[in-house]
């Protein structure tokens, strides 16, 4: 895939913006893809990612594969929830987790696979 080069050399910002601002991210949008990247920072919230991109599971579960205590598997999932990467299900007195959707499962993988090439 061939991209365009911008050089405005001596740098004229008017024709420079013009050329590039279709393709500048806004604030807003910026901010909310930084937010849910920033789920993919962190080892513990990978491998929840990871359990559940297998299969949906609760808390309990999760805690005894990860060898985790309730509060912490919870304190990542808060996050994961909150910035809808994960699914919640009640079933009961049982709360399921799932990734979200179909998009969060392919960062992972594609995050996954990048990393095996490294």
């Amino acid at each position: 895939m061939d991209k365009p080069t911008y050089c405005t050399d001596p740098h004229d910002s008017e024709r420079l913006i013009a050329a590039v601002k279709d393709s500048l991210l806004s604030v807003e949008n910026a901010t909310l893809i930084a937010e849910t990247l920033s789920a993919f920072s962190d080892p513990t919230r990978l491998r929840v990612i990871g359990l559940l991109a297998e299969s949906e599971m609760c808390v309990g579960d999760l805690c005894l594969v990860l060898e985790m205590t309730q509060p912490a598997v919870s304190h990542h999932l808060r996050i994961l929830r909150n910035l809808k990467i994960v699914a919640v299900r009640k079933a009961g007195r049982h709360v399921f987790y799932t990734l979200a959707d179909q998009h969060i499962l392919d960062i992972f993988n594609q995050s996954l696979e990048h990393a095996r090439h490294i």
